[in-house]
């Protein structure tokens, strides 16, 4: 018996459970082979959030889509899109679920309505925003496209390079449009993020800028204890820069951030700051890395 054939029967069982959760709170579709939507009907704000399915059944510790404990506690309701492979949810069924959500008035009956992304999710999260005009959306790094036409310059991401993103919900900027309101959080020094953010244009949109943050925005804000503020906060549409970047403020003490940030300095070649840096991180809390960056540093000064 291989590994796939002893984790595949749990696997179909967690399938088989959330399609009785969907039966029993709202539904659970399965759209194409490649991907899943399960809602879960709880109170009059609905969540729509998107990920990679697998990454849940792996990752998951509730086995549940990303954030339904935090959605659950606060009484909200929950569409959850997930993908089994890195789709980008470019698939005709998908288009065809949201044209059908749209028609048939589903959105129409919660008060407030968000789309949830990151990265992957960010783009579907623009993208099918569209199909409730006046919504709230949340973006976490995401992807305007991955069309070779308009973004030959994104170097990651080769299994979306043969989707189509021109047809239906295809170039995630024009998507938000009618959005109420954007929360864009990105890494404006992650060259291939921020060359993504510079497309979403419009009045109605608001970037928040995660310096030395990387990709990975939401892992470090869990480090930081500061997930659960911001996200309530952007999905109210009540944060604002002031308070956004007070929370940041954390990072200053996170060891990856110190790490990310000292190596920006020694790529720069300034010897001096990274003394002047690490000294100031040792000072609050010994560390090896910075230990012999600072000895190497001192060394190269002396030179």
């Amino acid at each position: 018996m291989t590994d796939n054939e002893r984790v595949e029967p749990s696997k179909q069982e967690w399938r088989a459970s959330l399609r009785e959760m969907g039966a029993r709170e709202g539904f659970y579709e399965e759209l194409g082979p490649d991907h899943t939507a399960l809602l879960v009907n709880r109170g009059d704000t609905l969540i729509v959030t998107f990920e990679n399915l697998d990454d849940v059944y792996a990752d998951g510790k509730d086995k549940m889509p990303w954030g339904y404990g935090f959605v659950e506690r606060r009484g909200w309701s929950m569409l959850g899109m997930m993908a089994h492979d890195w789709t980008w949810y470019r698939e005709e069924a998908v288009f065809d679920f949201f044209d059908r959500l749209k028609a048939e008035g589903f959105f129409d009956g919660y008060r407030r309505v968000i789309f949830y992304g990151a990265s992957m999710g960010g783009y579907a999260a623009a993208a099918f925003s569209a199909a409730h005009p006046g919504a709230g959306v949340v973006l976490i790094s995401p992807q305007a496209t991955l069309s070779r036409e308009d973004a030959s310059w994104e170097t990651r991401y080769r299994k979306g390079w043969s989707r189509d993103f021109t047809s239906r919900y295809g170039f995630a900027p024009d998507m938000v449009k009618a959005a109420e309101y954007v929360y864009l959080f990105y890494d404006p020094l992650s060259p291939l993020d921020a060359m993504h953010a510079a497309l979403f244009r419009g009045g109605n949109l608001r970037k928040m800028r995660c310096r030395y943050f990387g990709h990975r925005i939401a892992s470090l804000w869990v480090k930081l204890g500061i997930l659960t503020p911001i996200v309530e906060g952007a999905i109210s549409g009540t944060l604002t820069d002031k308070e956004f970047y007070h929370l940041l403020r954390r990072r200053r003490d996170e060891r990856r951030y110190q790490k990310e940030m000292l190596a920006r300095l020694q790529k720069r070649g300034r010897a001096a700051w990274v003394a002047h840096y690490c000294t100031a991180i040792i000072a609050r809390a010994p560390g090896p890395v910075f230990r012999r960056a600072l000895k190497e540093a001192t060394a190269n000064l002396k030179r």
